[in-house]
């Protein structure tokens, strides 16, 4: 959801969240769709496929207890690596 304090992405930046979107999940390979999690806020190319769970959950997710993260030793830029290299392959 946009913040209503920041300024709406351009249509380069959506069309990339878009493709970030349809990409699986560069924590646990789920198939996509995936949510677009931005390292930083308002950095659109800095967003990472994730699934649900690797994103929200409550207790494996980012925005949670990171158990999915801390056994596969992951990070944010690794997984935006793994992103990436979906991206242009």
């Amino acid at each position: 959801m946009q913040s209503p304090n920041k300024k709406p992405p351009t249509k380069a930046e959506a069309d990339y969240i878009r493709l970030v979107a349809i990409q699986p999940c560069s924590v646990c390979d789920q198939p996509g769709p995936s949510e677009a999690h931005h390292i930083r806020q308002g950095d659109q190319y800095t967003a990472v496929a994730l699934c649900i769970e690797c994103h929200r959950g409550p207790s494996m997710g980012w925005h949670g207890g990171k158990i999915a993260w801390r056994v596969r030793k992951m990070d944010e830029l690794q997984a935006l690596n793994i992103t990436i290299k979906r991206l242009m392959a």
